[in-house]
This record gives C-alpha cells, sequence and structure tokens, in this order.
C-alpha cells in the first residue's frame, strides 16, 4: 500500500487507502502492522518536519529536504551525506552509525510564487541541478 500511494504516506493516509479497498480495517491494525514492519526493516518511519511520521519502503537511507510552503519532498544524493560522514570522521574522529538529515526550506516554486500550498499528500519534488 505504501508503493501504491507513493512514499512519504501517513498512518491515517494508508489507513483511509485500506478502508476504502476492504472497509472494517481497523486503524489499530494499520498501527500495529506499521510497527512490525518498521521494526522489521520493511518500512522506514520517517519524520518529514512538522506533524506526523511518514513511512516509505526501506531502502539505502537517504535524507529529505522539505519546502515548508508546499510539503515537497526532495531526496538528498547520497554523496553530499557520505562527504559529511567523511568530514566527520577525518577531522573530529566520530564515526556515524546512522546519519539522519531533514533540510527544511523553499523550493524554487515556491520562491518564484508558484509553488502550490500544502496539500493531504507529500510530492515528490523534481531533482533538478542548476548551474
Amino acid at each position: 500500500m505504501v508503493c501504491r500511494l507513493g512514499g512519504h504516506c501517513t498512518a491515517d493516509e494508508i489507513t483511509a487507502a485500506l478502508q476504502a479497498e476492504r472497509p472494517g480495517v481497523a486503524r489499530s491494525t494499520v498501527y500495529r502492522a506499521l510497527d512490525v514492519l518498521s521494526a522489521s526493516g520493511a518500512l522506514r518511519a520517517v519524520r518529514l518536519g512538522d506533524g506526523p511520521i511518514h513511512y516509505e519502503v526501506a531502502q539505502a537511507d537517504h535524507p529529505h529536504a522539505i519546502c515548508q510552503v508546499c510539503q515537497g519532498v526532495l531526496h538528498i544524493e547520497h554523496e553530499l551525506i557520505a562527504d559529511l560522514e567523511r568530514h566527520l570522521e577525518g577531522l573530529h574522529r566520530f564515526r556515524p552509525l546512522r546519519t539522519e538529515v531533514v533540510v527544511v526550506g523553499i523550493c524554487d516554486d515556491c520562491a518564484r510564487g508558484g509553488g502550490r500550498r500544502a496539500t493531504r499528500r507529500r510530492r515528490m519534488l523534481e531533482h533538478v541541478h542548476y548551474g
């Protein structure tokens, strides 16, 4: 269901989608399943700025950049995080075990006034490199 919803979905969004297909699915059942799937490593529970926890299919760790206007989500390149981890190890003798980064800002569309206000579903921002 998480894949079908496009990832980065909340427990309430998952519950609503499941109940639309199978009326009678209890919200508590969904929450218990999400806990088990997260503990098993199949799903990752991520905090994307303010608000509820979001769930995505577990894959390689990838930090997020979140637009505070439209709530769009951008995955940050792994190499940037690897550079940060190397910096911490080399200059500070600090060995990262897990790196969790959330960058909150304003996407280009919103900065130019063309962004959409937050909707119920977070959208993936287009991954564009400028310059």
